[in-house]
């Protein structure tokens, strides 16, 4: 399979290795916005930046090459790119996070969700640790967690370093050198606390979602998560 690399920065070199090992060939690999034929590739993989990411997914939905996307920061195109992926009969993926383990990670989180929800006397907090040039804050992941809860609770939204609220999930992002990704849910109450904890040893099962992602939409069309890859959920 012949990928496009678009963003070759450490998730980008981590996913070259990867798709190397499990014999791909990368064609194309880009930190700018310089033109090239994305024509040349199967499939293309976007890890670039919030400002890129919607004109590096509309570009390949456009040229019918399949594009898997792990930028976070961009969503608020995320219907637009949805809406074009649908008018063009294109292949779509859109993870906040790639990682097999963190996947299965969102549905125990939607899970205990449901089963945290009449009990009133557990308050819950989030926390998601990163390493230092990450650029948003909170992490997609996080948002993605936070969001799960939302579906399956009566909370209504999160804030970044907020109160706990009945209505609210508050996150605390910490921002802290070689720090690949770490995320924790907490229910506490005066008697007891229950936690669920994702830590990521390195970047390497990032990428190996993002490959496997990869190979799995080749020949499909329409927008998929990563539920769709692993057939869970």
């Amino acid at each position: 399979m012949k990928i496009a690399l678009l963003g070759y920065g450490r998730m980008g070199k981590e996913i070259e290795k990867i798709a190397l090992q499990r014999g791909h060939e990368i064609v194309i690999k880009t930190n700018s916005d310089a033109s090239f034929d994305i024509n040349l590739a199967d499939v293309a993989i976007d890890f670039s930046i919030p400002t890129s990411a919607y004109r590096n997914i509309s570009n390949c939905i456009n040229n019918n090459v399949p594009v898997i996307s792990g930028t976070t920061g961009w969503l608020e195109k995320y219907d637009e790119a949805v809406q074009l992926c649908t008018e063009k009969k294109g292949a779509f993926i859109y993870a906040s996070n790639f990682s097999l383990g963190v996947n299965i990670f969102f549905e125990l989180n939607n899970q205990l969700a449901k089963l945290m929800n009449n009990l009133s006397d557990y308050n819950i907090t989030m926390e998601e640790i990163h390493h230092t040039k990450k650029i948003d804050a909170p992490s997609g992941t996080a948002i993605t967690l936070a969001d799960g809860i939302i579906k399956n609770s009566s909370k209504s939204d999160w804030k970044l370093d907020g109160e706990t609220s009945e209505t609210s999930i508050p996150i605390i992002a910490k921002r802290i050198p070689d720090v690949p990704g770490t995320h924790t849910v907490n229910y506490s109450s005066e008697v007891d606390s229950i936690e669920i904890t994702h830590t990521a040893h390195s970047r390497k099962g990032f990428a190996l979602g993002a490959v496997v992602a990869a190979e799995w939409i080749r020949n499909k069309e329409g927008v998929f998560t990563m539920k769709d890859v692993l057939n869970i959920g």
